[in-house]
């Protein structure tokens, strides 16, 4: 894997994205981290670049992508805020398209639904439990995916079940039909999401992954 790639990330002070930075700095990656409150931010390494804003901003997208060769999203959405999914991506579709970036790598829920499901009844339940608690961002990760579908670019959209924070690694599983379980470790998916950066096995699909 070629660690001289400079790679944008979004989300990065996130539950998961915290685990997605620490190994990308591990491996030697150089890094340009999306803040909305950079004066939160603790960890220094010569590796980071900094830059302030939003990703409902399209000047703070186009600022984090300029001069990077591939984008990793662990985004989240912020509390009492309306959902920010679909908004962000066409962000960060323009703005690579301005660049000409191929490669994005992002994360969402497992209640999204492609044209490939045959989702087991766990899945299919908590798919509908989604829907019924938190309809708008279910809604929106929706149109998200939609948007990624008409798009030019090398995406791969990971869909996930709850993240566990820990440093234990376990067996992976990883189905484009279903989700065959219910936790993944921060650092397993990680691991995952560095290795679509030269793996091209699941661009333009939405993969679930889980431990076994």
């Amino acid at each position: 894997m070629n660690t001289k790639l400079k790679l944008a990330i979004i989300g990065g002070t996130g539950k998961s994205g915290k685990y997605l930075v620490k190994q990308l700095l591990d491996r030697g990656f150089h890094l340009k981290l999306l803040l909305r409150s950079p004066e939160n931010f603790t960890l220094k390494s010569p590796l980071i670049k900094i830059v302030q804003g939003d990703v409902r901003n399209y000047e703070s997208i186009h600022s984090l992508i300029e001069g990077c060769e591939a984008v990793i999203s662990t985004l989240g959405q912020p509390k009492g805020e309306t959902s920010i999914f679909s908004e962000a991506t066409k962000n960060v579709i323009r703005a690579m398209e301005q660049f000409n970036v191929k490669r994005y790598v992002q994360t969402t829920g497992l209640n999204v639904d492609t044209p490939l499901d045959k989702k087991g009844a766990a899945c299919a339940a908590a798919t509908e439990w989604m829907r019924v608690n938190y309809p708008k961002t279910t809604l929106d990760k929706q149109v998200e995916y939609e948007v990624l579908t008409n798009s030019s670019i090398d995406w791969t959209l990971v869909r996930l079940p709850l993240i566990e924070q820990t440093d234990e690694r376990r067996k992976v599983a990883v189905s484009l039909e279903d989700c065959p379980g219910d936790k993944i470790s921060a650092t397993d998916l990680a691991d995952f999401l560095i290795q679509q950066l030269s793996d091209n096995s699941y661009i333009r699909k939405a993969p679930f992954i889980v431990n076994v």
